[in-house]
């Protein structure tokens, strides 16, 4: 997945009155796996609808990893939720390989801000717990998806230690072994790094990054949430800006650098410079 720099210049005006930039002619032409048409969501407020997010488009292929990112409380997260079946749409549509999404399904998994690690249970426990709907897996195959995952988060050695003797970043890395155990083709992550020491993201990105191009690996595309500019730079092969509440497109950015991305090269804070703009 090397490519050459290659930013976006050229600015179209959608029906919405957004500005949005267009794809650039290297940008993949895959189907994509997950795309959102025109979606709002309102939230009723007593008697009133509260507006979150408006006329909301955005596409995922195959093997692109695509960021998702705006002020606080626009509607980011609510807008992850969305794709992953979590919340209706009031309009529009969200749809997985070109069928509507109208619930929580198995190709999709998510990685929640928050945790959420239940503490009587051991870690290797609370990954498998994200398995136990799946009637078509043995306890035996849950184990070992599950040990596997833990292994790919670098958590070989402590399968039968409890929440509250693993520090912040380890917990962090069980709850994305939960997802990874799932073989979804589809990760959703909200802001997944923000609680992480920098040593143990830096780490982690590189893992997350390596499972979307491992030949081996079910994830298809990868689609995060993030407020940390250059970890949007660092990983995303797009990004899309949201605006303040109610949340409608301003901006969509293509990276096209080479990986390894050099974070101190011209090019990549050009890139956080245009992502900056904006969002401001």
């Amino acid at each position: 997945m090397g490519r050459n720099v290659n930013i976006l210049s050229n600015i179209t005006a959608p029906q919405n009155g957004t500005t949005v930039q267009s794809e650039s002619k290297g940008a993949q032409n895959t189907a994509p796996i997950v795309s959102v048409e025109h979606v709002s969501l309102d939230f009723r407020k007593e008697k009133e609808q509260l507006p979150v997010i408006v006329d909301v488009s955005l596409t995922a292929s195959k093997d692109q990893f695509v960021t998702i990112t705006g002020p606080s409380g626009c509607g980011k997260s609510t807008l992850l939720r969305t794709i992953g079946g979590l919340n209706k749409p009031s309009s529009g549509v969200v749809k997985f390989r070109n069928s509507p999404i109208n619930g929580p399904r198995p190709e999709i998994a998510m990685i929640f801000q928050n945790f959420v690690l239940l503490p009587w249970r051991t870690a290797l426990e609370n990954v498998m717990f994200g398995l136990s709907s799946r009637k078509d897996l043995t306890e035996k195959q849950k184990s070992e998806r599950s040990t596997k995952a833990l292994a790919d988060t670098s958590l070989t050695g402590f399968e039968n230690v409890y929440p509250g003797e693993l520090s912040g970043g380890m917990k962090q890395r069980v709850g994305i072994a939960r997802a990874l155990a799932l073989e979804p083709q589809v990760l959703l992550m909200d802001e997944p790094f923000s609680a992480l020491d920098n040593l143990t993201a830096d780490h982690l990105r590189r893992e997350i990054y390596s499972l979307l191009i491992n030949p081996s690996s079910t994830i298809q595309t990868v689609i995060m949430v993030s407020h940390n500019v250059e970890e949007m730079v660092e990983l995303s092969d797009k990004v899309v800006v949201l605006s303040p509440r109610p949340a409608h497109v301003v901006g969509e950015l293509t990276i096209d650098l080479h990986r390894p991305r050099n974070k101190k090269s011209d090019e990549f804070f050009s890139l956080v410079d245009k992502i900056y703009s904006l969002l401001s």
